[in-house]
């Protein structure tokens, strides 16, 4: 019987140090949750969505599942509601980010950023930010996920969804973009300077205003294209696509010298937790190659 009770109170103790330790693994404040690695050796930072936040890229993001067991750190943000960022915001974003991993004793010499659909804009933008003004955090790796980074394209398509009326969602969300970009930048025919020191690149004038600083670091572009999905679902075509823009970004990387750009197109991994398919969704990065890719030694 005492030998019973006794290993009663050691399980107990165990499973109370061992909850404790994982606890002390997590970091959460205000805008972020730090999942930090005990064998660190990289970080991974997200931006969610424009609507999402980040118990969103938690459920979505499959490749997380115990990503700090691999030796990486992961710093979920969320900020969103942003398809580009002012000055100040910029500022603002790695400030806070580097408040974050000092507070929290983080290494950052092996930093690796990423985002999601406007996430990604954001991932992009702030990247090319930290490489040009020499900022204590300088990104080795960026990656992003089937992001409108062409935003006067983004108007355009947004046009395009509400003159073809193929899907009340597209509709909804077209008008939606050109309300907001209206009111921000203004229409892209008459303020294309805007448009061009905003967007994270810009076809129509080939601006390589915010890609220069990237092509020193290794860079990931991931789309899945689904076309008979797409013209099912929207009615649109591959140079309507996100995709069609992130190639264009990664010749231009090309062009500019990178060797270490990568345009990814998947097939049939664009599937959302809910089980629905969407070729819009984190799913499309498959988790093995991503951690391949970020612990990898090779620039």
């Amino acid at each position: 019987m005492l030998k019973r009770i006794f290993l009663i109170v050691i399980s107990v103790f165990f499973l109370s140090c061992t909850a404790k330790k994982s606890e002390s693994n997590v970091a959460k404040g205000k805008h972020y949750e730090l999942n930090r690695s005990e064998d660190q050796k990289a970080v991974l930072i997200l931006f969610p969505c424009f609507p999402c936040d980040i118990e969103n890229t938690k459920t979505e993001a499959g490749f997380l599942k115990d990503l700090e067991k691999e030796g990486i750190t992961t710093l979920l943000l969320d900020y969103n509601q942003r398809l580009f960022l002012s000055e100040s915001e910029k500022q603002e974003y790695s400030k806070t980010i580097n408040s974050i991993l000092d507070q929290n004793l983080i290494d950052k010499k092996n930093v690796f950023i990423g985002g999601f659909s406007s996430g990604g804009n954001v991932a992009f933008l702030l990247s090319s930010y930290l490489m040009k003004s020499g900022n204590s955090i300088q990104p080795k790796g960026l990656f992003v996920v089937d992001s409108p980074l062409d935003l006067e394209q983004l108007y355009l398509n947004a046009q395009k969804d509400v003159t073809a009326n193929a899907d009340p969602e597209a509709v909804e969300e077209g008008k939606f973009l050109i309300q907001l970009f209206e009111k921000e930048l203004g229409k892209p025919s008459e303020n294309g300077q805007k448009y061009q020191s905003a967007s994270p690149f810009l076809m129509s004038s080939n601006s390589i205003e915010n890609l220069q600083y990237l092509k020193e670091i290794k860079t990931r572009f991931y789309c899945e294209p689904d076309l008979q999905w797409q013209q099912q679902n929207r009615n649109r075509k591959f140079e309507d696509l996100n995709a069609f823009f992130l190639k264009k970004v990664h010749q231009s990387l090309y062009n500019l010298g990178s060797r270490n750009t990568e345009y990814i197109e998947t097939q049939n991994r664009g599937i959302r937790a809910n089980g629905q398919k969407h070729p819009h969704s984190w799913n499309i990065v498959e988790r093995e190659s991503l951690i391949r890719w970020i612990l990898s030694s090779e620039k």
